[in-house]
């Protein structure tokens, strides 16, 4: 379960470098805790170091970095860099991606990703270690090898520790590896509450066990789609997003297993079939409000804060919630509770 403390809530930070240091002292002056990036059409590095910059409190974070997309002397770098100019607060999220992306976008190679992620965190860890410590580096694995680390290559001491390293995972053999060697898990928004509290935390357990660690030292993350409005129609509006959303993520196979634990596991081949099409409308209206509110929280801007604490009780220690078709003003009366 989710551990006593209080429950964090945090926010997108553009990855456009021009706007992401407003989003994010926009964030911290709101009463967020942290803000996060994500590895899409920009770098997802760089815009943390203008929010950095730009912030004194909230932790900053990549929600993901593609992992396989580097090295772990690359990312150990920017880690150490950011971590130092953050003075403590950053976080290192880690997403596998798949493997046509691997291969075809970033031209990398692919294979045994759980094993494969598991030594990258191995390494970044031996990075860091030589550098705070000023032992010999020497890592020698089946996938990475650093073995040469000059005085002219090894960055200043830092006062802060290594950063947090999260990972992302929805499968069985992720989620307990991430359990295992890291710090935090990063959910996908086309997780329900019942796949998180059946399937997800358990295997965790069993990663935490293994590594001889208390569920207190571990964060789960969450991201909450929300569909919510200050009126009728901005509601049915925000409903209709969310719709089309969870339509789309549920037709991705990798989700089948999400839909399963629900019984609804046959519908995921049908949007798959009409994505193909590019029938998106159509597939949002195969979901019913069952499988909307499974999925999101849905009510009238009144209601939604308790409603999102509720789905977040017992089971996640931070979420960022995902709006749709909400003003600033309608978010930040959803979300006022939660910065008292």
């Amino acid at each position: 379960m989710g551990s006593a403390a209080r429950l964090k809530v945090d926010g997108g930070i553009p990855n456009q470098l021009a706007k992401a240091a407003d989003a994010a002292r926009n964030l911290e002056q709101r009463g967020y805790d942290g803000g996060w990036t994500a590895e899409t059409s920009h770098d997802p590095f760089l815009p943390l170091l203008l929010a950095a910059e730009h912030t004194s409190r909230i932790e900053l974070g990549t929600n993901i970095a593609v992992a396989f997309a580097r090295n772990p002397m690359i990312v150990a770098n920017l880690g150490w860099d950011l971590q130092a100019y953050s003075e403590g607060r950053f976080i290192l999220g880690l997403g596998t991606q798949i493997q046509p992306h691997i291969e075809k976008r970033f031209s990398m190679p692919w294979s045994h990703p759980a094993r494969r992620m598991r030594e990258f965190v191995a390494a970044l860890h031996a990075i860091w270690s030589a550098w705070r410590d000023g032992g010999k580096l020497q890592f020698e694995g089946e996938f990475y090898t650093h073995k040469i680390m000059t005085p002219m290559f090894t960055p200043e001491p830092q006062p802060y520790p290594p950063p947090k390293i999260f990972l992302a995972a929805v499968g069985e053999a992720m989620t307990e590896l991430c359990g295992e060697v890291a710090d935090g898990h990063l959910g996908h928004p086309m997780v329900s509450k019942r796949f998180l509290t059946e399937v997800t935390l358990p295997v965790l357990a069993r990663g935490l066990e293994r590594s001889g660690r208390d569920r207190s030292e571990f964060e789960v993350s969450a991201e909450v789609m929300v569909a919510t409005g200050e009126n009728d129609e901005e509601l049915a509006k925000a409903m209709t997003a969310a719709r089309k959303q969870i339509a789309f993520y549920g037709s991705t196979p990798a989700y089948r297993k999400v839909l399963e634990v629900h019984g609804w596991g046959d519908l995921q081949p049908e949007l798959h079939r009409l994505s193909k099409q590019g029938e998106w409308d159509t597939m949002g209206s195969l979901l019913d409000d069952e499988m909307l509110r499974t999925f999101a929280v849905v009510g009238p801007v009144e209601e939604i804060g308790a409603a999102l604490r509720e789905r977040c009780a017992g089971v996640v220690d931070r979420v960022l919630p995902i709006f749709f078709a909400a003003s600033q003003k309608c978010i930040s009366a959803a979300l006022k509770e939660f910065h008292q």
